[in-house]
């Protein structure tokens, strides 16, 4: 871990670690570093910082955070990232991710689940694209409020994933402040 990070200000932090400008925005309003990750709203932030000062969870924890992200991560509407999953092909690389990670499936395993499921993307991206196509007057419509509440439905399950990372990876400035 990079010791001579965790000491910093908010304002010191972000200007050593080159911060992208939202994320320095956000930063300043937090009195501390211990703050700033105590209460991140987001989980892409969260991770940044912690690969910044060397405390990334190993492959087997970031694994299993990525599977629980898209069986846990809310929907605006109530479902959950993995409802969106209707191709078996992707439902078995979850699952095969989910054994990768535990032990339980080979390399090989893992690679042919990731094919399948890469597969299925393709098939449903080419079908995504002739259906835009075929609705493209209708979606422009529709196409700002969808924007916002997507964004919305992104801001919350951001600070979903952010609350769960935090459970895995102990606020690394705290210790650093008292």
């Amino acid at each position: 871990m990079n010791n001579t990070l965790l000491n910093l200000t908010p304002e010191q932090f972000c200007d050593i670690t080159n911060a992208c400008s939202d994320g320095r925005k956000y930063a300043l309003t937090q009195p501390d570093m211990a703050a700033v990750w105590d209460n991140c709203p987001r989980v892409d932030w969260l991770l940044w910082i912690a690969e910044k000062i060397g405390c990334t969870p190993d492959e087997r924890t970031l694994r299993l955070f990525a599977v629980w992200c898209v069986r846990e991560t809310p929907l605006a509407d109530g479902r959950k990232v993995c409802d969106l999953l209707t191709d078996e092909r992707s439902k078995n690389a979850l699952v095969v991710a989910e054994k990768y990670a535990t032990g339980n499936a080979t390399n090989q395993e893992l690679a042919a689940a990731l094919a399948a499921a890469l597969a299925a993307a393709l098939a449903a991206a080419r079908d995504a694209a002739w259906a835009a196509a075929r609705d493209a007057a209708g979606w422009a419509a529709g196409a700002a409020a969808w924007a916002a509440a997507r964004d919305a439905a992104g801001a919350a399950a951001w600070a979903h994933q952010a609350a769960h990372l935090r459970t895995l990876i102990e606020n690394p400035f705290k210790e650093a402040n008292q």
